[in-house]
């Protein structure tokens, strides 16, 4: 079965880590031609920014730390001078406050993460996007909305990968990720090559330092408390909101392509 590209403006993947949506953004990228968009991604494209940049100084020399907060743009900017191109300054400084807040293992904050997803988004024309795990919070839906309707751009289902907390420990443990394209790999659903590297690019995968079981634990319960309150906010503005089984009793690609369309097909999707 083969549709347009056009199908669909953007489709948001749901659930918790670990739960199986990887395989159902796979099916959403090559069935229907639209790209993963992950914080994940984004956070490190801007990163990318900084890191290849002629900034060579100190990150922290940016943060207030009586005040708990980065001094102003402009300061930043005039503290730069002309080290950072114009072009770019807006995105590096975007990018700079992210490096600081993942690096230092602290949460970034909605009003972050919201500027940047903005910024992202606004580049792909709000379109043709697998929204993978945002929005996290109410406030990122809030954004996330208003962002849609403000530009002419549809949100078309959410898909809920749902799954049982012990079922995605289990699995995410086993879970391996190309640092260098981004690729998602399992050790024994989705083996990279060799059983060590990435079938797409060669890199050697590695184990996420967050997925061990008390951290997994951490955001299980982090996914109810703020997540699924985003969900059921956005169900209720009318987006249709499809929950699909993330333990399907045979995994295969087919078996997932199967049961995707059969959960479509019944919300009048295709």
């Amino acid at each position: 079965m083969s549709f347009s590209p056009s199908t669909f403006d953007n489709i948001l993947i749901m659930g918790k880590s670990g739960a199986g949506k990887q395989s159902r953004v796979d099916v959403f990228e090559s069935d229907f031609g639209l790209k993963p968009f992950s914080t994940g991604h984004i956070f490190r494209s801007f990163m990318k920014i900084v890191n290849e940049s002629a900034f060579d100084g100190d990150i922290n020399h940016f943060y207030n730390t009586k005040l708990q907060s980065f001094i102003s743009d402009a300061e930043i900017k005039n503290v730069l001078g002309s080290e950072i191109d114009d072009s770019i300054i807006d995105d590096f400084i975007l990018g700079l406050k992210a490096e600081f807040y993942i690096k230092n293992g602290y949460y970034v904050p909605d009003e972050l993460t919201n500027k940047i997803f903005g910024s992202s988004f606004a580049q792909h024309n709000y379109k043709g996007l697998i929204l993978d795990g945002y929005p996290r919070t109410m406030d990122q839906a809030e954004f996330l909305l208003n962002l849609a309707n403000g530009n002419g751009t549809k949100l078309n289902a959410i898909i809920l990968v749902e799954n049982e907390d012990e079922i995605i420990i289990k699995r995410t443990i086993g879970r391996r990720i190309c640092p260098k394209c981004g690729s998602v790999f399992h050790i024994e659903y989705k083996a990279p090559k060799n059983g060590k590297f990435c079938t797409k690019c060669g890199t050697e995968v590695i184990t996420r330092s967050d997925d061990t079981k008390e951290k997994l634990q951490t955001r299980l319960k982090e996914f109810e408390d703020k997540t699924m309150p985003a969900i059921n906010y956005l169900a209720g503005r009318g987006i249709p909101l499809l929950r699909v089984n993330g333990d399907l009793p045979v995994f295969t690609i087919e078996i997932v392509k199967r049961d995707l369309y059969k959960g479509m097909k019944k919300l009048h999707l295709i």
